[in-house]
């Protein structure tokens, strides 16, 4: 009966659009996904390539474009200035903050006198990870990751050692080249034991080369058996003491796309079709043992996995208002010009004939032109002015609308008028959303760069590298800043009450100080400096007081039986005013 089915899957956000369910099956139509017709593709990756590519047209304004290579015409003349850019950008410097910073827990405790063996291993791991972090530009590779994740839901980091170098590179990958081989009972944030990156190579007519498509395998195996048909262990330098069955094999191979016409898919192209790629040093890339457990590569999602192991646009939830939004300023637009050159209506005027033609000329308005008119004659100006109005406040409606949906409230967007907020309570209750976006966003991540910390380790110790002792991986962390302005006043007053007082520690105060975006790059060298200076300090200040506390003494008045006080006089450090706040006391101006 050419009934269509109903689909619910990760992108079945998108079936709204035509162009997204073309056929009864649901597949995406051609102009949206050429690679339906690829034999090599998975059938399962074809409308995740599909929303991947309409994503990126709403972040490049060709949606328009797009849809009107799908059959619809009108959409040649639909307005987008750039709003779904907007908010994405936008969701992105929330998310990574003002900084990022790597966190080894226990580093902080190195500076102290009694500094425990773990804690120095920390700082020390700490440093080495901060420093191949700056060599490696990984905040400049995270904005280029994380802005893939968040428009379109995943991102992907491979991880790979550099003998000429002496560090691990670090590398990102458009998500469309990845496809891992998932079981299908298996739980949705398990990391899976085989992964290709693949994509298509397209001919080059004037060069001879036929269309190819390249697979890059990663994959966990067993290790090869000895001669003596025994099975093999490694130590590897990250466990020395337990000995492990397990490595990875890298696979890097090309095919022709006329030799895979008979339905292989990516998983199972034919290895006697395939040519195999080589390392500089000649070292064929046809399962080659990376000397490692584990696949060095992490896929970022951008929401928390719930049975999918793909991430969700953020754009996900407000793509129809987004499209409302570019409706309503097409209408504006065609609006504005009627309301800017109006349709203009004359009775009784006569038109200039042209000579040539011996037809009359047709009438254009401008500047200073004068119309003659005779008896009975008229002049009518079709007034759009208030339909214009009306399509503004429909603009700044669905904006907000949008704006709400997608968790960011006006004052992120740097709309508000900062004097229309009627308190810090009341701003701080607008940010609500935007903490609970920040914060799942920031979850869904948390683990995965805490993984790529711990591969970089691994890495470094797998390739031998001088600074990197054998031993096991210490826990790392990547801290992100905060997404919004702080009171870093009131901050600051909480960390000198709190240390002074003994609440907790002056490593946890200098914590708290680099969070709130103090320039603190190190706690542990910050607490050392503070501990060094703090005596010195002390003592000056003490010795100008006692210079100076004989001529006051005179002038205070003493009881009976007292001895005579003396007020002292000096600018205190943070120390000595906390101790004497907690005391009761006050100290002169």
């Amino acid at each position: 009966m050419g009934l269509r089915t109903f689909l619910t899957d990760a992108w079945s956000w998108l079936n709204y659009k035509p162009a997204m369910a073309s056929t009864l099956d649901g597949r995406p139509h051609r102009a949206l996904a050429p690679e339906v017709q690829a034999s090599w593709l998975p059938d399962d990756a074809i409308r995740r390539l599909a929303a991947y590519k309409l994503l990126a047209a709403y972040d490049s304004n060709q949606a328009g474009e797009l849809a009107a290579l799908t059959g619809n015409e009108a959409a040649v003349e639909r307005r987008e200035f750039g709003d779904p850019s907007m908010l994405v950008d936008t969701a992105l410097a929330h998310l990574l903050g003002k900084s990022q910073q790597i966190i080894v827990p226990g580093a902080e405790h190195a500076g102290s006198e009694d500094t425990s063996p773990d804690a120095f291993a920390a700082a020390e791991t700490q440093q080495r990870l901060r420093d191949w972090a700056q060599v490696e530009l990984l905040p400049l590779r995270m904005q280029a990751a994380e802005r893939k994740a968040v428009l379109l839901g995943d991102a992907i980091y491979l991880l790979a050692w550099d003998p000429v170098k002496g560090r691990v590179r670090l590398r990102t990958y458009d998500p469309g080249f990845y496809f891992p081989v998932l079981d299908n009972d298996a739980d949705p944030g398990d990391y899976p034991t085989r992964v290709h990156l693949a994509w298509e190579i397209p001919e080059d007519s004037r060069r001879g080369i036929k269309a190819r498509v390249r697979r890059i395998t990663f994959e966990l195996g067993p290790i090869q058996e000895q001669p003596d048909h025994l099975a093999a262990t490694r130590r590897y330098a990250w466990a020395p003491k337990e000995p492990s069955a397990l490595t990875c094999y890298l696979s890097d191979a090309e095919w022709s796309v006329d030799d895979l016409r008979r339905g292989q898919t990516l998983d199972d192209l034919p290895l006697d079709k395939a040519t195999f790629r080589t390392r500089a040093d000649g070292q064929t890339l046809n399962r080659l043992d990376l000397l490692i457990d584990f696949i060095p590569m992490v896929h970022i999602s951008n929401t928390v996995a719930d049975g999918e192991h793909f991430g969700q646009s953020f754009l996900a939830k407000v793509m129809q208002a987004l499209d409302e939004l570019a409706e309503t300023d097409t209408d504006s637009a065609r609006a504005s010009a009627t309301t800017g050159a109006p349709i203009i209506s004359l009775a009784g005027a006569r038109a200039e004939v042209d000579r040539a033609t011996g037809r009359p000329r047709p009438l254009a308005v401008q500047p200073g032109t004068i119309f003659q008119l005779g008896d009975g004659g008229r002049m009518d100006v079709l007034d759009t002015s208030g339909q214009l109005a009306e399509l503004r406040a429909r603009v700044e409606e669905i904006r907000d609308r949008a704006a709400v949906n997608a968790r960011l409230p006006a004052v992120s967007l740097g709309t508000v008028d900062p004097s229309d907020v009627p308190s810090g309570y009341a701003f701080q209750i607008s940010l609500g959303p935007l903490d609970s976006l920040v914060d799942s966003m920031r979850l869904a991540r948390a683990h995965k760069y805490a993984l790529l910390l711990k591969m970089v380790q691994r890495l470094h110790q797998a390739g031998r590298a001088p600074s990197w002792p054998v031993g096991p991986t210490l826990a790392a962390q990547l801290v992100f800043g905060p997404h919004m302005p702080t009171d870093r006043q009131a901050i600051l007053d909480e960390v000198v009450k709190g240390v002074g007082a003994g609440v907790f520690s002056l490593e946890t105060g200098i914590r708290m100080l680099q969070d709130a975006g103090y320039p603190i790059e190190d706690a542990r060298q910050e607490a050392a400096r503070i501990t060094d200076r703090q005596p010195a300090t002390v003592q000056e200040h003490r010795t100008k007081a006692s210079s100076s506390s004989a001529p006051h003494a005179a002038d205070q008045p003493t009881e009976a039986g007292s001895p005579p006080s003396t007020v002292t006089k000096f600018p205190p450090t943070c120390a000595d005013l906390v101790g004497a706040c907690a005391a009761g006391h006050s100290f002169d101006a």
